[in-house]
C-alpha cells in the first residue's frame, strides 16, 4: 500500500518492515532519527510505549494515548521545525520525532465511506474491546459525539480505566460498562477484538445478552479474512456490515501525507492493498 502510494507521487522512497522488540524501541526511533528516515508506522505493542518516547508529540496523539506513526523533523537555521521530506541535507540541523496518531481519522472515515446514513452523534455504540486500537475507537467516538458507549471487554479493570478516561474529557457522552439493557437497540457495533482473525475463533459477542440483529450497522476492525463470522452473521440478521479494511488505508494514507506534505493517491493505495490482502 504505502510503496504503491510512494510509486505514484514519483518519490525515490522504500517502505519498509522490520521486528523491534519493545525494549528496543527508544533506540530504533534514536537510530532512524540518526540515519535521516523520513517517517516510521509503528504497531502493537509500540503504540502506547512511543507516546512517552517521542520528542514532540500532537494533540490528538497525545489524548488517544497512542502513536502510530512518526514524522522525522529537522529544525532550519530559522529555528522551524519542518518535516525531513522537504528539506535538503545543508538545511538539516538538529532532528526530532514527531509523533501522530491516524488510527482515530482512519476508523471515522473508513465508517462515512461504508455506513454513509450513519450518524455518530447522538449515536448508540456497543464496543467490544477496549485494549490498544480499542481504546482509541473508544475515545474518538466520545470525540464524535455519540450519545451513549456500552464497552465490553473480558478485562473489566481495562474497561473501566478507559471509561473513567472519556468520563473526564466527554462529559455528554454516556458510558456503561457491559451491554444495552434487553430489547435496545443500537446503531453501531463494533469489534475491536482480535476474535475473527482466526476459523474456529469464538464469536466476540454474547447474542444471549445482545443478539446481533439489535445493531443496525456492524464493523469488524478484523480485515483477513475479508468476511468474518461476526460479519457473516450479521448479514444473515439482515445489518449492514463492512470489516477494518479501509481503516487500514487510511490511517496509511493519512501517515503517508503527513511524511510527504502532499495530497496521496487513496485509490492506488486501496487497490495495493486489496491486491496484498485479498489477491484480487
Amino acid at each position: 500500500m504505502q510503496n504503491a502510494g510512494i510509486a505514484a507521487l514519483g518519490l525515490n522512497w522504500r517502505y519498509l518492515a522490520f521486528d523491534v522488540r519493545p525494549e528496543e524501541l527508544r533506540e530504533t526511533i534514536a537510530g532512524a532519527k540518526a540515519m535521516r528516515f523520513i517517517g516510521l508506522n509503528l504497531t502493537v505493542p509500540h503504540k502506547v510505549l512511543a507516546v512517552e518516547m517521542v520528542d514532540a508529540i500532537d494533540a490528538r496523539a497525545k489524548r488517544f494515548g497512542a502513536v502510530n506513526t512518526i514524522r522525522c523533523e529537522g529544525k532550519t537555521k530559522t529555528g522551524e521545525w519542518q518535516p525531513l521530506a522537504q528539506l535538503k541535507e545543508p538545511e538539516i540541523g538538529e532532528v526530532r520525532s514527531h509523533g501522530f496518531n491516524t488510527d482515530a481519522e482512519g476508523f471515522v472515515l473508513s465508517l462515512g465511506e461504508e455506513f454513509p446514513e450513519l450518524v455518530l452523534a447522538g449515536a448508540r455504540v456497543v464496543l467490544i474491546g477496549t485494549g490498544g486500537a480499542g481504546r482509541t475507537v473508544a475515545l474518538r467516538l466520545a470525540e464524535a459525539g455519540v450519545g451513549s458507549l456500552f464497552l465490553i471487554d473480558v478485562d473489566s479493570t481495562r474497561a473501566e480505566r478507559v471509561t473513567r478516561e472519556i468520563q473526564a474529557a466527554f462529559a455528554g457522552t454516556r458510558v456503561t460498562l457491559g451491554y444495552p439493557a434487553a430489547a435496545q437497540r443500537a446503531d453501531l457495533l463494533v469489534n475491536a477484538t482480535p476474535l475473527g482473525l482466526k476459523p474456529d475463533d469464538l464469536l466476540p459477542l454474547d447474542e444471549t445478552r445482545f443478539p446481533i440483529r439489535s445493531a443496525r450497522f456492524v464493523y469488524d476492525l478484523v480485515y483477513r479474512p475479508a468476511e468474518t463470522t461476526l460479519l457473516k452473521q450479521a448479514k444473515a440478521a439482515g445489518c449492514r456490515a463492512a470489516n477494518g479494511l479501509g481503516m487500514l488505508l487510511h490511517q496509511g494514507a493519512a501517515a503517508l501525507a503527513l511524511w510527504t506534505g502532499r495530497p496521496v493517491p487513496a485509490d492506488v493505495m486501496r487497490r495495493a492493498l486489496e491486491q496484498n490482502v485479498y489477491g484480487h
